[in-house]
């Protein structure tokens, strides 16, 4: 085929393909309005891509040769599978390295029994893209139920920005968010061929306009500890240091607990938040694979 007649074909290939994805599927939030084709609307699949809708506009017009990134992007959002990927990049003229596949994550052993051990402070295992893998019962009366969350969405960032209780527990919540899209951005550049992660910030970037404007913004971070203030309805205000320790036997997990200074108002608040909440929780509720 010629160099016009493929991107056509193209064109035609990305409108079919967004044309099977529900918004729900993606997401996004409903928006009320009647929608005159099924599926995907162009602005939302730029959104998702993190690319103009203008500049997707003439992809699918045929208008206009995508660089390689883009299609790799486009790849994830539209959910394809390896052979449509690969037809995908045929249309355009370009190789096709297929991404490495991660393996699905599960909290180590030794790392969920010094979890268990944990009664007096809250303390969570977090994996790649900040996945909640693990945590005690301190850390959900902390913070949240994370078991009410499904498996697939247990995520700290997304938590961050879309549970309006989790957002609403942080005093210097803006902090917090900021810095949680600055590890995102480190970790974007340690893991580029991660599709969870482009789903996580497509769906982010659509639902949260903070969100895609510090993502835009590019700053990137590593913070292994600080402090944060927490409103927590049992135990009031609450002044706590976190530290996160890394695993020597899998870098990709991360125990992270909070702590207060014996004899201050925190450390009472603590104590009172343990007393209140129950020792154990079924190990199903506590733990999970990402």
């Amino acid at each position: 085929m010629s160099r016009d007649v493929n991107r056509s074909e193209l064109g035609q290939f990305l409108r079919a393909r967004r044309a099977e994805l529900s918004p729900a599927a993606m997401g996004l939030p409903e928006t009320g309005t009647h929608r005159r084709v099924p599926g995907l609307r162009r602005e939302e699949v730029a959104q998702l891509a993190s690319i103009s809708e203008q500049y997707y506009t003439r992809l699918e017009q045929g208008r206009l040769q995508a660089s390689a990134p883009v299609l790799t992007v486009l790849a994830r959002v539209l959910r394809l599978d390896d052979d449509q990927r690969d037809y995908l990049f045929e249309l355009a003229g370009k190789e096709s390295a297929r991404p490495h596949r991660q393996k699905g994550q599960k909290v180590r052993p030794p790392l969920q029994r010094l979890l268990d051990t944990l009664t007096d402070i809250p303390a969570v295992v977090l994996g790649r893209r900040m996945d909640i893998l693990a945590w005690n019962p301190l850390a959900a009366a902390l913070i949240t139920d994370f078991s009410r969350i499904p498996q697939e969405q247990r995520n700290y960032v997304r938590l961050v920005f879309t549970d309006p209780a989790v957002r609403d527990r942080y005093l210097d919540w803006e902090t917090i968010a900021r810095d949680c899209v600055a590890f995102l951005r480190m970790e974007a550049a340690r893991n580029p061929d991660d599709p969870r992660l482009t789903a996580l910030v497509g769906e982010l970037s659509v639902k949260d306009p903070q969100f895609r404007q510090w993502w835009a913004g590019h700053h990137v971070a590593h913070r292994a500890f600080g402090t944060k203030t927490m409103r927590h309805p049992v135990a009031g205000e609450l002044v706590l240091d976190w530290e996160t320790l890394g695993s020597a036997a899998d870098p990709d997990q991360q125990l992270t607990v909070w702590t207060a200074e014996a004899g201050t108002p925190s450390y009472e608040g603590l104590r009172f938040l343990a007393s209140w909440t129950p020792a154990e929780q079924p190990a199903s509720r506590r733990t999970g694979q990402t």
